[in-house]
């Protein structure tokens, strides 16, 4: 593994080292935070989605995520378009000027919780196409700790998607 070290251009060598030297117990204990990480990434590797498990991912979801829409819509107090469920490489969701929604199957991965979290955050969007103070506002009137379940899509997020080849 290497280190780079950016410094100012006015930094003189000596510098530069001098502060690596004073640096080097935290740079060698973040060195093997890293690698353990890795370590326990190889180790904990879930198995591949099958075409046949995200079919079934696909079918649970056409069932769970309408209804969930159906609940909180007029919590939310919107309308909406048609609702889709795909095998996005990139997104959980999003929603179309036109108000139709779109949802990642494999949410049905994620607790409860989350799909709710995304669901509402789709059906916000009706209200504020963007990600302004508002717009948080109107997610948190619904789900207040919702920042729970944004954690947690930052967290495992990409071991989900990992699991169906993405990333």
């Amino acid at each position: 593994m290497t280190v780079t070290v950016r410094a100012p251009r006015y930094a003189t060598n000596r510098e530069i080292e001098r502060i690596v030297r004073e640096k080097e117990p935290w740079i060698r204990k973040q060195l093997e935070k890293i690698a353990g990480q890795k370590e326990m990434a190889t180790e904990q590797q879930p198995e591949k989605l099958t075409e046949k498990d995200i079919r079934e991912l696909a079918d649970r979801a056409l069932v769970y995520i309408p209804e969930r829409v159906k609940y909180f819509a007029p919590q939310v107090g919107v309308s909406y378009g048609r609702i889709t469920i795909r095998n996005q490489k990139t997104r959980w969701g999003s929603c179309s000027g036109k108000g139709n929604l779109n949802f990642n199957c494999l949410l049905m991965l994620t607790p409860p919780e989350v799909i709710d979290y995304v669901v509402v955050h789709e059906l916000c969007h009706r209200k504020e196409m963007n990600h302004s103070k508002a717009f948080w506002d109107q997610v948190e009137r619904i789900l207040p700790d919702y920042k729970m379940s944004e954690a947690y899509l930052k967290k495992e997020g990409s071991a989900i998607m990992a699991r169906a080849g993405y990333q």
